[in-house]
């Protein structure tokens, strides 16, 4: 059986991230669709406020891939992380955007 993926983007908002969070993602959307193609524009988008990093700046895709997944469950070695909190915060977004979705349908 295959297993489907679909885009996933987390994003990290250089200037003012208290920014509105439904006009960035509107933006970036647009952007994708402009520059790239309609067709690669990301399912789901997540402004985080940083990414998870190892300490040599590495960023941990694999980490990013089991949350957009939903398995946080199992994480795996998280102890090369340079601040292991970022994943919770990642969760925690990511929780909070879900529950944000679902109230909306």
């Amino acid at each position: 059986m295959l297993e489907q993926t679909v885009p996933f983007a987390f994003v990290v908002l250089k200037e003012d991230p208290s920014l509105d969070q439904a006009s960035v993602v509107k933006e970036l959307r647009d952007l994708v669709a402009f520059k790239i193609a309609k067709y690669a524009v990301p399912d789901h988008f997540l402004i985080v406020k940083r990414l998870p990093k190892t300490r040599s700046g590495k960023i941990m895709r694999r980490i990013l891939r089991k949350v957009a997944m939903e398995q946080t469950e199992d994480l795996g070695d998280v102890s090369t992380l340079e601040d292991p909190s970022v994943v919770t915060e990642i969760i925690k977004a990511y929780a909070q955007s879900k529950s944000v979705t679902s109230n909306k349908k």
